[in-house]
C-alpha cells in the first residue's frame, strides 16, 4: 500500500537521504561541523535548535543552495524545500498560482483541488495570494511542497506562523507523505507533529569558542 501510495506522488519508495561530515561557515564563521544523518524511506528527522544557531543554514546546504564547508551530501529522489520564502506570483489568484508549479511538476488540477483541502485553503482558490495572511501564505506553501512529488521534503520552521488546527494538518501531511515512502527533514525551534522522527540538536555541533588569552 506504501509503494502504491508512492507511485501516485510520482515518487519512488526509495527514497534515501544521507549526510556525512557536514560543516557550515558562512561570515568567516564555522556555524557547525560534523553533521551526520541517514533517513530512509518512510522516515524523518527533527533538527531542533533556537533561532540564529543554523537551522536554516543546515537545510540550504542539504538542499544544495549552500555550499558544505566540508562533508557531502547523498540522494536518492528529487528534494523540495520550504522556508520563509513563498514562491507564489502574488498578483495570481492562489489555486493558479499553484498551477504554475504544480504543471510543471507533472501534478494535475485534481491534485491542485485537493492540496487546498488538505490546508482548509479551498474557498481561497480565487483570491490573489497578496491578500493572503502570513499563515495563510505558509499553508499555501505547504500545499505547493505536497504537490511537487519530491520524495524529500526539506521544512524550515514549518510551523511557525501557524494555529493549532492547521499545525494538525502539517502533521497529516507529513504522515501522508511518509506513508507514501517520503522522506522529511524539518528544521523547528518548536515541538512538530512527526512521529517517531529521529532528533538531531543542533547545538551538539557547534563549535565552542576557545577563550581568550589574558592580556
Amino acid at each position: 500500500m506504501a509503494q502504491d501510495a508512492a507511485i501516485s506522488k510520482g515518487f519512488e519508495s526509495s527514497a534515501a537521504l544521507e549526510c556525512v561530515g557536514l560543516a557550515c561557515l558562512r561570515g568567516g564563521r564555522i556555524l557547525f561541523r560534523g553533521v551526520s544523518l541517514k533517513l530512509g524511506a518512510g522516515e524523518a528527522c527533527h533538527v531542533t535548535g533556537p533561532n540564529g544557531l543554523g537551522k536554516s543554514s543546515l537545510i540550504r546546504v542539504i538542499a544544495g543552495l549552500l555550499p558544505a564547508y566540508a562533508g557531502e551530501v547523498k540522494a536518492n529522489g528529487r528534494m523540495a524545500l520550504a522556508d520563509e520564502k513563498v514562491a507564489l506570483d502574488a498578483g495570481q489568484p492562489l489555486a493558479r498560482a499553484l498551477g504554475h508549479w504544480a504543471r510543471l511538476d507533472g501534478s494535475a488540477d485534481a491534485d491542485i483541488s485537493e492540496a487546498l483541502a488538505a490546508v482548509d485553503l479551498a474557498h481561497l482558490a480565487d483570491v490573489p495570494v497578496r491578500f493572503l495572511s502570513t499563515g495563510q501564505r505558509k499553508r499555501a506553501l505547504l500545499a505547493r511542497i505536497s504537490l511537487s512529488r519530491a520524495g524529500i521534503w526539506l521544512l524550515d520552521e514549518p510551523a511557525n506562523g501557524l494555529d493549532t488546527a492547521s499545525i494538525a494538518r502539517l502533521g497529516d501531511l507529513m504522515a501522508r507523505h511518509r506513508a507514501g515512502g517520503g522522506i522529511v527533514l524539518a528544521a523547528s525551534h518548536q515541538p512538530l507533529p512527526l512521529d517517531d522522527a529521529q532528533t538531531l540538536p543542533l547545538a551538539d555541533f557547534v563549535p565552542v569558542a576557545a577563550p581568550e588569552e589574558p592580556a
